[in-house]
């Protein structure tokens, strides 16, 4: 693939290209469904291609192909340099890119089992046997769904800058939901595990815990009592503080999002959260579902600070984007496939723990909530939310009361960031996956912390 991806760089440069960017990949993907303890899907299969970028009048052209000989590519690249001329003479701000090392580098992400070398049925095997652990952890358990994935790439990125950057990823994936009823109580509980590691990430000890907090989640909702709306002091367990972290701000901090209109662009510099919150996006965190060592167009993928004791201090870049805001690439640069032009995406996105313990952070709340895991919602650029939670509990006189079921909280993100009275020492990251367009393996996460107000709703 090498050579023919060498061709396709002086193909763009005999067409006078300002930059041409060759990426191909080579990737093995395994899925896997298995629905009450039934396999209703099991398959393997390669895919390999080619996208094709270049910068040329002003704008950028994109084209992909499935093929990887040099008569292929070549073409591709003629498409490519086609829609970029055709785009240059209606663009109404030429692309400026930041500048970014070429560098030359091979990673290889660490593993000890690649996926790859491990049988189709071993892997069917264990998604079946959590499917029939979490039907039979509570009779009350009417349906549960397993999903299973693993995914490794080889990758090349080739640039007519100088740069060569190749990297071989390893992703292993899986995603359980439950649901119980009883007495006209409905429950539901969701989980996912993810990790750029190789199959011994799904150990047996990683599966009990998975199976525990799950038919734990949905016996406490069945025995729950509803909440009571209104505005109250409030205590967010980490996967809570992540999604904050990312659907709220980390959203906002994407510079192609901000640049269209999100609040943090206009706020660079000034305080909007407490002095308790620092936020970053990191792509150096090694077996995170997010990890990331080179984004798409080859820049090295480093920590960016977000917010820093509450005041705005980044976004996250492409090189584009940095390069309109005279701004350094972040690494945030991704694109799904080969077939995708990269778009602004987080990796791992948190706010840094703090000093309190579980029971110092409760031992304030006179009555209020202590929100575990959030089941979704609506999270919306100018910072309102809307989201349901799947565990929550009381808190009374600074202990952790009844379970709550059909809780929901709302809000704006910047208000209740700036309500943050204390934050934990724990620290937990969540794998996850992005939708933007185009799907993106992250991680959020953070400590737990407290919030001086929080908008609770709910319905019976």
């Amino acid at each position: 693939m090498e050579d023919a991806l060498l061709k396709a760089l002086d193909r763009g440069g005999r067409l006078k290209a300002s930059l041409v960017e060759a990426r191909g990949e080579e990737a093995v993907k395994t899925l896997i469904t298995v629905k009450d303890g039934r396999v209703e899907v099991a398959r393997e299969g390669f895919d390999s291609g080619v996208g094709i970028r270049i910068l040329a009048g002003g704008a950028w052209g994109y084209a992909s192909t499935s093929k990887t000989d040099s008569a292929s590519l070549e073409e591709a690249a003629e498409e490519a340099f086609k829609l970029a001329k055709a785009a240059g003479r209606k663009i109404k701000k030429p692309v400026k890119l930041a500048e970014a090392k070429p560098e030359r580098v091979k990673v290889r992400w660490k593993f000890k089992v690649h996926p790859s070398k491990v049988p189709v049925e071993e892997k069917v095997s264990l998604a079946l046997n959590l499917s029939r652990s979490l039907l039979e952890a509570d009779k009350r358990v009417r349906s549960c769904t397993v999903e299973y994935m693993d995914l490794s790439i080889r990758q090349h990125i080739y640039t007519s800058e100088g740069a060569r950057v190749f990297q071989e990823k390893v992703y292993v994936w899986l995603r359980a939901n439950l649901s119980a009823f009883e007495a006209g109580v409905y429950a539901s509980a969701g989980e996912e595990a993810g990790a750029s590691q190789g199959f011994e990430y799904l150990n047996d000890e990683r599966l009990e815990a998975l199976k525990d907090r799950l038919a734990g989640r949905v016996k406490s909702q069945l025995e729950a009592v509803l909440p009571k709306g209104g505005v109250y002091r409030a205590v967010l367990g980490p996967s809570v503080v992540g999604v904050f972290a990312h659907e709220s701000l980390g959203h906002m901090a994407e510079a192609d999002l901000a640049l269209s209109g999100s609040i943090l662009l206009e706020r660079m510099g000034l305080q909007v959260a407490s002095e308790h919150v620092t936020i970053f996006d990191d792509g150096g965190l090694e077996g995170s579902f997010g990890f990331l060592a080179y984004d798409d167009e080859g820049v090295k993928a480093g920590r960016t600070v977000i917010l820093e004791k509450g005041v705005v201090k980044g976004l996250l870049h492409s090189r584009e984007t940095a390069g309109r805001l005279e701004a350094q690439p972040t690494g945030n640069a991704r694109a799904e496939s080969f077939r995708h032009a990269p778009l602004v995406r987080m990796r791992n996105t948190f706010m840094a723990p703090g000093d309190q313990s579980l029971e110092e952070l409760l031992e304030p709340v006179k009555f209020g909530y202590y929100l575990k895991s959030l089941r979704g919602g609506q999270v919306n650029m100018d910072g309102t939310f809307q989201v349901g939670v799947q565990e929550a509990y009381e808190i009374v006189k600074g202990e952790i009361g009844r379970p709550v079921r059909n809780l929901s909280i709302g809000g704006n993100t910047l208000e209740t960031l700036t309500g943050v009275e204390a934050v934990g020492k724990d620290f937990e990251l969540w794998p996850g996956r992005c939708g933007k367009g185009q799907t993106a393996f992250i991680c959020d996460g953070g400590p737990t912390m407290r919030v001086k107000s929080v908008r609770i709703g709910g319905r019976g």
